[in-house]
């Protein structure tokens, strides 16, 4: 059944595919801007390409031709990344560094740098990425992360093998 819905509405995958993106980054403007917890640089990271998914995601379901395998094989390495982004930053919440931190104080930017280095510092994040201020059945925001990722570079990747099995 799961099968055919990959081989008979690939738009419509697709079109899922992007939903649970947007879906996932309303979340995590939530988590940010209702619950106030700061974002990490790695969590920033992990935003950026959970947008670059949903936007490749979106206009391949979008497309009525060609295209949607480039699109799709876009959005898998973007998947990609943002999983490994996601598991490095797991591993440092498992293993954290005696010292090392990625977290900047907002004031002591503007105060240290200038505006036009400091702005780009500003929308990296500032928390600490190695902590865990938020928790669901004992995984981290990183953990769940990961599996997110994880989970939607399989859908793209069934996606483009079953369409490929197809086409050939």
């Amino acid at each position: 059944m799961l099968w055919t819905l990959f081989d008979t509405h690939p738009r419509r995958v697709l079109a899922a595919i992007s939903a649970v993106c947007v879906a996932m980054l309303a979340f995590g403007l939530y988590l940010q801007h209702v619950v106030g917890l700061e974002p990490c640089p790695m969590c920033i990271v992990q935003r950026y390409a959970l947008i670059l998914v949903a936007v490749f995601s979106a206009i391949g379901a979008a497309l009525r031709g060609g295209g949607r395998k480039i699109l799709a094989l876009l959005g898998l390495l973007a998947a990609g990344s943002g999983a490994f982004t996601a598991a490095r930053q797991s591993y440092l919440q498992w293993y954290p560094p005696e010292f090392a931190s990625c977290s900047r104080d907002f004031y002591g930017m503007v105060e240290t740098f200038p505006l036009k280095r400091a702005i780009p510092m500003i929308f990296k994040g500032s928390g600490d990425c190695t902590a865990i201020d938020w928790t669901l059945l004992g995984g981290s925001i990183a953990n769940w992360s990961f599996v997110a990722f994880v989970v939607l570079g399989l859908a793209l990747l069934a996606l483009l093998v079953r369409n490929s099995r197809r086409a050939g």
